[in-house]
This record gives C-alpha cells, sequence and structure tokens, in this order.
C-alpha cells in the first residue's frame, strides 16, 4: 500500500499545547469535486519531501479532502480594522493543518484558506473563490522571489461548487489554499486575549511567541523588550521591501499582521504601475487608509496598538524605546533596496543620496511606469555609461514626455558621476546587482485578468502556468 508523503511528516504540536483558550477544533467541509491547480516543489523540498514522491493524489488526500489529520484548529483572534477595534474575528473560513520544521530547523505552518465554516465564520460560507487562490498565489510567489519576506503558497485546489461574491462575476469558482507560512499568529492573537482581560494567556502566548520563532532571545533577562524591539526592526524592514517593489497590501488591519514580520493574507493587492504614493489598491479603502505610501505609517500604528496587551507584560518605556526605531530600521532597509535597484550599495557618498532624491521625485513627477523604468536601467546598462552620459538609456523605449526630457538629463548626469566613482572592476557587480533586483516580470491587474480570462471561458490553465515560471525564474 503506497504512503501519502504529506501525511507522514513530522507535524509538531506547538500550537495545540498552548490548550482550547487559544482555538478551536473544527472540522473541513466535504467538497464534490478535487482539481489540483497549484503545487509548489520548491516548498516541498523545504520540508524534505522529494517533489518526484509526492503525487497530484497526495495533494488532493490531504490538503483537498483532509484525510487522516487531526486535529484542525481555528485560530482566535480580534483586529483594528480600518482604525475600529472588531472583536468578532478568528479564523472564519480556515484552519491551522500542521506545524513542520523545514531543513532550516525554523517550524513553519501549514494553513488552510477556503476549507469550510468555523466557529467563526460569522453567517458566511467559509469559501474561497478560485480567483481569489489565483491571486494569492501569484502574490506570494511574485514576493518571495523579489526578495520580500512573505509565505508562500503550498497548494490550491479547486472543489467545485458554485460562489456568489458581490467583487467578482458570479456565480464563480470555489478552491481551497494551503498557505506556507512562519506563523498564524497575529497581532490581532495578542489584542484578543487583551480583551478577554487574560493577561496569564498573553504572557503564554509570548513565551510561546519568543521560544519558536526568536529562540536567540529564550531566557535572556531582557527577552520581552528585545522581542518587541526586533518585532518593530522585521515590521519596518517588510514595509521597506513591499515599497521599493512597489507592491500595496490594501488591508494592513492588525489581523492581517504577523507575530514574525511576514507578509501574508493578500486580498485585494496590486503592484503600482507609476510611483504614487495615494494609489490605493482596495476599492472600498474609501479614505485612502491603507494607500501605497500610507504602509510606513500603518504598520507603525499597528505596532503601537501592539502596546496595549503588551503593557500588561513589557514596561512602557521598554515598548516606545522599541518603537522609536522603527523610522530608522525602515529608511535604512529603503535606502539599501532602493540603492540595490540603482545598482549601487550604501555608501557615505553624499551623492548616492542625491540619485535616491532624484529617482523618486523624477518618477514621481513624470508618472512613466515605475518598473519598467527600472527593467530598462537592468536591460541597457553597459560599459559605455560610464564613458558618457548620453549613451545613458540611449537605446531605450522610455516614453519620456519633453516636459520631462531636461530632468531625466539631470539624472543621467548624476548617474554617471557615481558611475566614475567606481573601479572598472567594480561595474561588472554593478550590472549584476541591477539584475538580481529589476525583475522584467511584475504581475498587474491587467496580467491577472489576461490569465483569469482563459481560465473562465476555457478552463486554460497554460497562461497562469507561464506567469507563474516566469514569476519564479531568476
Amino acid at each position: 500500500m503506497t504512503t501519502n508523503p504529506l501525511l507522514t511528516l513530522d507535524f509538531e504540536p506547538a500550537f495545540e499545547s498552548l490548550g482550547d483558550r487559544f482555538y478551536d477544533r473544527v472540522t473541513a467541509a466535504e467538497f464534490p469535486h478535487h482539481i489540483l491547480r497549484f503545487r509548489n516543489n520548491s516548498v516541498l523540498a523545504q520540508v524534505g519531501l522529494d517533489p518526484q514522491q509526492v503525487t497530484d493524489i497526495d495533494f488532493i488526500e490531504a490538503l483537498g479532502q483532509f484525510q487522516g489529520r487531526e486535529p484542525l484548529l481555528a485560530l482566535g483572534y480580534h483586529g483594528y480594522q480600518f482604525g475600529d477595534y472588531n472583536p468578532r474575528l478568528g479564523d472564519g473560513r480556515g484552519f491551522l493543518y500542521g506545524q513542520v520544521r523545514g531543513k532550516d530547523g525554523e517550524m513553519y505552518d501549514l494553513g488552510t484558506k477556503g476549507s469550510g465554516t468555523t466557529p467563526y465564520s460569522r453567517g458566511a460560507d467559509g469559501r474561497l473563490t478560485l480567483k481569489g487562490g489565483v491571486r494569492e498565489v501569484l502574490a506570494a510567489e511574485a514576493l518571495h522571489h523579489l526578495g520580500v519576506r512573505t509565505s508562500r503558497c503550498f497548494s490550491l485546489i479547486e472543489t467545485g461548487e458554485a460562489l456568489w461574491r458581490g467583487d467578482e462575476p458570479s456565480p464563480t469558482r470555489s478552491s481551497v489554499m494551503v498557505r506556507f507560512s512562519r506563523s498564524h499568529i497575529r497581532f490581532g492573537t495578542f489584542e484578543r486575549l487583551h480583551a478577554l482581560g487574560r493577561v496569564d494567556l498573553i504572557q503564554t502566548l509570548l513565551d510561546h511567541v519568543i521560544a519558536y520563532y526568536y529562540p536567540h532571545l529564550w531566557q535572556q533577562s531582557d527577552a520581552y523588550p528585545r522581542f518587541y524591539a526586533e518585532l518593530v526592526q522585521r515590521t519596518a524592514e517588510l514595509v521597506a521591501q513591499w515599497m521599493s517593489v512597489g507592491f500595496c497590501h490594501a488591508v494592513l488591519n492588525t489581523d492581517n499582521m504577523s507575530i514574525t514580520g511576514e507578509s501574508f493574507d493578500y486580498g485585494p493587492y496590486a503592484f503600482i504601475e507609476s510611483y504614487d504614493v495615494n494609489f490605493t489598491a482596495a476599492y472600498f479603502d474609501h479614505f485612502q487608509r491603507y494607500s501605497y505610501g500610507n504602509q510606513p505609517t500603518i504598520c507603525h500604528w499597528n505596532l503601537e496598538m501592539l502596546q496595549r496587551p503588551l503593557t500588561a507584560i513589557i514596561p512602557q518605556v521598554d515598548l516606545d524605546a522599541g518603537l522609536a526605531q522603527f523610522k530608522q530600521h525602515y529608511y535604512k532597509a529603503y535606502r539599501q533596496q532602493m540603492l540595490s535597484k540603482l545598482g549601487f550599495v550604501p555608501s557615505d557618498c553624499p551623492e548616492s543620496e542625491d540619485l535616491l532624491v532624484l529617482t523618486l521625485d523624477f518618477l514621481q513627477r513624470s508618472q512613466i511606469n515605475y518598473h519598467h523604468f527600472f527593467a530598462e536601467l537592468r536591460r541597457h546598462f553597459n560599459e559605455t555609461w560610464c564613458v558618457d552620459p548620453g549613451h545613458i538609456f540611449s537605446e531605450s523605449d522610455l516614453l519620456i514626455s519633453p516636459g520631462w526630457q531636461a530632468q531625466l538629463e539631470q539624472w543621467r548626469q548624476l548617474y554617471h558621476r557615481l558611475l566614475q566613482q567606481y573601479p572598472e572592476a567594480e561595474i561588472l557587480a554593478i550590472k549584476q546587482r541591477l539584475q538580481r533586483h529589476n525583475p522584467l516580470t511584475v504581475i498587474t491587474r491587467p496580467q491577472i485578468e489576461a490569465i483569469w480570462e482563459p481560465i473562465v471561458v476555457e478552463d486554460n490553465w497554460q497562461p497562469f502556468n507561464n506567469l507563474v515560471q516566469r514569476l519564479q525564474e531568476p
């Protein structure tokens, strides 16, 4: 009898061991059909499985039909949603399927989305649309290969139900997605315990988080304040990654913020097309709370809200000291990543700072395509740029209106001056940085619609598979 490798993973009951004050045990829904639409072979390898030894049927049995896997835990949490506190949250359409160690020794979660109703469903159907699953696969793979700390999609299985949604043409198709992430513990997990007045459980959860996700701090006398300070740093660095790659998460409620500083739970996200700090991805974000340019401010605010439950354990002065470093961490990370996109490394050279400011100003004023600008920089950079600024972008198809040619010329002159400060041997390193940090494929909403239409019309998944493959290319 063949054994399903996914069911023989060495699952650890880490979160389960905290007790049922943190979760509800649930049963997965039964679905009429199961068609595997995406499997992440690189994640299989990350948990020590040979992709060639795991069949599509194995995925369907384990992660679509949920055979032989218990307990399934729906996690409880609250959260600030668009600034208002909401105590009626929790895993309403998913559960923690299991926790496993990766080959790196770290703990990872397998969590479902669209797997049925739970005590937190609030009258909803507990399902995920197939388009929603497709969008999350694309977001996670794109961000991962751009170097952003993110959850991954382990699998996506179409489940054969017709769903009705207000934001999609309905009826629309259903799916179950399994997410692979460092943790599904959220800022809102702590906020729920604070609302319940359970200081004892806040400390239990905090000890758990430090032991599993900040083990270098475990049993140190100042572990609690150092945990918060490190979470501030991780979060600041994460939002700097989003900003540099032009990503707008869209719904940065505190229940969508991970306690490990990892990006997850992608809803109506979008990559910007031009550099517009007011760009807002969610149609229902009427006051632009979660606009692209407001993401650093919102993440800072979310960390400040997290202080409310943590003050029961950590002195306020220590929390304030940790949060005070957010802006410094953010700008250091953002500067480093943006200079890398320009081909340089952070240095004490004041002109590199000038180049960053000039680049952002030019992109914002000209409104040329943000990603195309950096892709053209990658495509056309060569040694002649060091000789004459007139060669810079001379063969590019950048569409610059006449009104912005003077500013582009100023940018060329400054870029040329910086190149001249580097020895000839460093020019290859600049070219390599441009190739590493500037992708040729960035998913835009029109691209997503273009691959979704063949799925709807003729069940043609080849454009989707081709796009995933391009996103995963180095």
